[in-house]
């Protein structure tokens, strides 16, 4: 049978491309990359480690998509070898509330510890390091 090995890439469709990609490198590290896919459009991705996230406008979703698109619908955790603590502050100084956190929880290789927040479109971002 056959079977996949590793996620490549996600989507998320938001309200603002530029208030996202504002929020996912200054507060998460993420780097930004435009790329232009067959069809001679300018896309943009966030980047980090071996995966990214592309960014589609709710306004104008590239084809295909989800059968409904919208903003805010996303549950994303990232894992960190940053200290919580250090993200506490950071989110502080960036005046990102912490909606919850650090709590126990239970990621897809064992046992994490969470910090959670939400971007500019309210999708729930989850910051963890392995237990």
């Amino acid at each position: 049978m056959p079977a996949v090995t590793s996620l490549d890439h996600l989507v998320l469709t938001v309200a603002d491309v530029d208030r996202s990609i504002a929020f996912y490198t200054r507060i998460l590290g993420m780097t930004v990359e435009a790329f232009r896919p067959a069809d001679g459009s300018t896309r943009w991705a966030l980047k980090f480690g071996d995966q990214k996230i592309n960014l589609h406008p709710a306004a104008s979703p590239f084809a295909p998509h989800a059968k409904a698109p919208t903003t805010g619908s996303a549950d994303l955790c990232f894992l960190s070898e940053t200290q919580l603590s250090v993200w506490h502050a950071h989110f502080d100084t960036n005046e990102i509330r912490v909606l919850e956190g650090p709590i126990a929880r239970t990621g897809a290789t064992g046992p994490i510890v969470s910090l959670y927040i939400n971007d500019p479109d309210g999708n729930l971002i989850e910051v963890s390091n392995r237990a």
